[in-house]
């Protein structure tokens, strides 16, 4: 069955080359594989695929997130590397530095180039 097996998260991007060297310079994911149409990063024992797309993503909501041990140190890391953690201000959904109180998990958010929506968790 497929519960047994790791998955893949797909994203598009239109500027490819600026979306690689995000997704490899500011949140420091290994590239495992890499061609004019489609760039793969190592993501534990999953993969990221960014493709390139001539429309790339219309959708604001959350395309994939990380589980993390330590979002505070996560998020201190990235911001150190210039990446841009979200704040929202909505019903049903308050971020307080970046970082939202969601019954399970707190959870923050950043957008990369391509304007897909990644989310960053740790669970309680």
């Amino acid at each position: 069955m497929l519960s047994e097996y790791a998955i893949d998260i797909v994203l598009l991007a239109t500027d490819l080359e600026s979306t690689r060297d995000f997704y490899r310079d500011k949140i420091g994911l290994e590239i495992l594989n890499e061609n004019s149409s489609a760039v793969t990063f190592k993501c534990g024992s999953n993969h990221l695929a960014i493709t390139k797309s001539t429309v790339g993503t219309a959708d604001e909501q959350t395309q994939a997130a990380w589980r993390v041990k330590d979002l505070d140190a996560e998020l201190a890391t990235l911001r150190s590397r210039g990446v841009k953690i979200e704040d929202y201000d909505l019903p049903g959904l308050k971020t307080i530095e970046g970082i939202a109180d969601i019954g399970f998990a707190r959870m923050a958010w950043f957008i990369d180039p391509a304007r897909n929506c990644l989310g960053i968790m740790e669970l309680k």
